[in-house]
């Protein structure tokens, strides 16, 4: 049975919670990649709304974070992402169609399902932190802590710290308020800052039209692009998106919602990102899923129904459609440390599922992933979660 749709100050407040891990990737794949920034937030937002209106309660829409943040690092051109978007789209098409996906899931015991999540909410702490602190690799990209703000400093303290403080301690008593939504009071906050201190507040009215993104910016890829995209993307994406956002999304959707949630089948994971990154991909977006860690920040937020996945999805479109390309500079205006501030709660919120966990074995396979994906990459822990739970199956292993 599906929630009846709300719209009210706290689904706003959640639809915005997944900002910081969707806007930093979009940034970056758009300045250093070349991606078409019309394309890729009108698919943003049109997942955004058919997603929530699918499955009838909040669904998270987060960039695939491997392709991703490999793209930005060895500045990979457009047509390689693209033809990655299109790899993934068919995988996961195949994968949702044929269900072998349930058989997977099915496989991936509860330890794994938790070590994802807490890896993940690790992560999204740690770079919600650096994002606060000036140290992330898209601030080091950009030679300053917050590039949009015209001052870098209070005194002999950063300005991303000082806001990233007071942030985390406006949402500490505002966390549960239904007056003034921690989510929302925290991003009108960044973006009241960004007008008042920021360095790109140079719209206009004429700046805005009707801007539809094109089919194919970029050609079709070639088979160098594909054989690449294959090998260095597609592959190592794969088990993180299996293990986050399909498995790890689906069980973490359960727990929030209960029945409400029937419709958010490992099939339809599959079947909704595939339909998703073949769109993207021909438009000139990025490729997109769901995870674990984008439902945690919308919930903890305040997000419950597909209303909130309307109204962000909404905002997306009409920016996309208004602004095309000038939609960064309004962007622009959130502060980094901001996206910081959402991301650490997110994280924590995520990381916290982990408590339900009762036998030794469990919780020390949950351990083991998190070392590991700090120590080299989610997909790494994945698998070996995997292999550690079913040996420690065994009676005579302890631990």
């Amino acid at each position: 049975m599906k929630q009846a749709v709300q719209f009210n100050k706290r689904e706003l407040a959640g639809s915005l919670g997944d900002l910081g891990t969707l806007l930093p990737l979009a940034f970056g794949m758009v300045l250093v990649n070349g991606l078409h920034v019309t394309g890729l937030f009108f698919v943003v937002g049109l997942f955004y709304v058919v997603a929530g209106l699918y499955f009838g309660l909040t669904v998270p829409v987060q960039p695939m974070k491997v392709i991703g943040a490999y793209s930005v690092a060895m500045g990979l051109s457009a047509s390689q992402i693209q033809a990655s978007g299109l790899w993934m789209g068919l995988f996961l098409m195949v994968l949702g169609v044929s269900g072998a996906i349930t058989l997977i899931g099915r496989l991936i015991p509860k330890g794994v399902v938790r070590g994802v999540q807490l890896s993940t909410g690790a992560l999204l702490i740690a770079q919600g932190v650096r994002f606060m602190a000036g140290t992330s690799k898209f601030q080091a990209m950009q030679g300053l802590a917050e590039p949009y703000l015209q001052h870098q400093s209070l005194g002999p303290v950063p300005i991303g710290l000082v806001i990233g403080v007071a942030g985390c301690i406006l949402t500490f008593f505002l966390i549960e308020s239904r007056v003034l939504p921690a989510g929302l009071a925290i991003v009108l906050g960044g973006i009241g800052l960004g007008i008042l201190l920021g360095s790109n507040g140079d719209l206009t009215l004429g700046d805005f039209g009707f801007h539809l993104p094109p089919l194919l910016p970029f050609g079709l890829p070639t088979r160098e692009d594909l054989s690449f995209a294959l090998l260095v993307l597609v592959l190592p994406q794969i088990p993180m998106t299996l293990g986050n956002a399909v498995v790890a999304y689906a069980d973490l959707s359960r727990n929030y919602f209960g029945a409400a949630s029937n419709r958010v089948t490992y099939r339809a994971a599959c079947i909704s990102m595939a339909l998703a990154n073949l769109f993207s991909a021909l438009v000139g977006g990025m490729p997109l899923c769901h995870g674990a860690g984008g439902l945690a920040a919308h919930y903890r937020f305040g997000a419950r129904t597909a209303g909130s996945n309307i109204m962000i999805g909404a905002i997306f479109l009409l920016l996309s459609l208004l602004l095309g390309r000038r939609l960064l500079s309004l962007i622009y205006l959130i502060p980094l440390s901001v996206l910081g501030v959402l991301l650490l709660f997110a994280g924590a919120q995520l990381a916290l599922t982990i408590i339900d966990l009762k036998e030794r074995k469990e919780l020390f396979v949950a351990l083991l992933m998190l070392g590991i994906t700090l120590a080299s990459n989610l997909a790494i822990a994945f698998g070996a979660g995997i292999i550690a739970s079913h040996l420690l199956r065994w009676s005579r292993m302890k631990v």
